[in-house]
């Protein structure tokens, strides 16, 4: 499907009512003016009603019937992790654009032939890393090419939470669910933002719940090919935290709320240098809807998603290769 009638907001279904759709997505897709929030579709119908009546558009029951509609150019797909690679091929196959949640599949051979297939049929898949499209990172990009911190010795990142409730997705490895794949993919994709294409794993360790048999947390080692190193930790046992920092041979820098600032949130750097410690105040942003209007821009060819898929790819390679070395402790 290509898609260039200037003007024209990018119609938009949602597959389920999942609670990053309705409280961050489909709020950034309302926002929006170069997109338009056209279906909901549930495998419940009364829930998909209930959503629409509130937002707006049509409510329909089954993802197959959002998929052979016509009034639909993209969709965006917040289902568990074990599910995607599934409807992503099967909007492909129809002809639609993807904004598909992270992980965008469960191991790098999956993603690599579905961002092929996409390829194949010309139309645009993005894995909805949001974070990503935040000034906040950009700025601390140019705070290291002009040697704020001189040269880049070493990387540390963390991305933790309390235990999420009983029955919470996140405890079913079979549907994908675990810290490593829902949580310690945020400090993983920061440190190929950091460190480069090139990072690769070295060692781990997954700690295991015995109940359920999910991954509950974790520690990676990382470096690139010039020695660079990247300490990472994730889970869901612990204190909230949410930060990187980057370590340099004249001073540091600490970001914390590093992946889920709110919109209205005012990120704070914490700079170490040579003239002592110091903080930076930089602007609000809205990456939930940064990402759509990136997305859309992307859909109507204005700007090219290739980068984007290399590292989608990457990073799924990433984590095939920690789940291959990991050592894991059962707890």
């Amino acid at each position: 499907m290509t898609f260039d009638v200037v003007g024209s907001p990018v119609r938009f279904g949602v597959l389920g009512c999942s609670d990053v759709a309705i409280r961050k997505m489909i709020p950034a897709l309302l926002a929006e003016p170069d997109a338009e929030l056209a279906v909901v579709a549930s495998r419940d119908g009364d829930r998909a009603r209930a959503l629409t009546e509130r937002v707006g558009g049509i409510a329909v029951q089954g993802y197959d019937t959002l998929l052979a509609r016509h009034d639909v150019d993209a969709v965006y797909i917040p289902l568990p992790a074990m599910l995607h690679a599934r409807w992503i091929e099967a909007a492909v196959e129809s002809g639609k654009h993807v904004l598909v949640e992270k992980p965008m599949t469960t191991n790098a051979a999956e993603t690599s032939r579905i961002f092929g297939l996409a390829a194949d049929r010309g139309v645009v898949v993005l894995e909805s890393f949001t974070f990503l499209h935040h000034s906040q990172h950009a700025r601390i990009g140019e705070l290291l090419r002009s040697g704020t911190i001189g040269s880049l010795v070493s990387f540390a990142s963390a991305f933790t939470i309390p235990p999420p409730p009983q029955g919470d997705i996140r405890h079913r490895p079979d549907l994908g669910g675990g810290a490593l794949v829902d949580i310690g993919v945020y400090p993983l994709r920061a440190a190929l933002l950091h460190l480069g294409s090139e990072v690769e794993v070295h060692s781990a360790v997954l700690r295991v719940s015995r109940a359920t048999g999910a991954v509950i947390s974790g520690s990676v080692l990382v470096s690139d090919p010039a020695g660079v190193g990247g300490q990472l930790s994730f889970g869901m046992e612990q204190s909230y935290r949410c930060e990187y920092s980057l370590f340099g041979t004249t001073g540091h820098l600490t970001l914390s709320r590093a992946f889920t600032p709110p919109d209205n949130h005012v990120p704070v750097l914490d700079l170490v240098g040579g003239d002592g410690p110091s903080t930076l105040s930089l602007a609000p942003d809205r990456q939930f809807h940064n990402t759509v209007r990136r997305f859309c821009a992307a859909v109507r060819r204005r700007v090219d998603l290739g980068p984007d898929t290399a590292a989608s790819i990457r990073l799924a390679e990433l984590l095939d290769q920690v789940d291959r070395i990991a050592h894991r402790f059962v707890v």
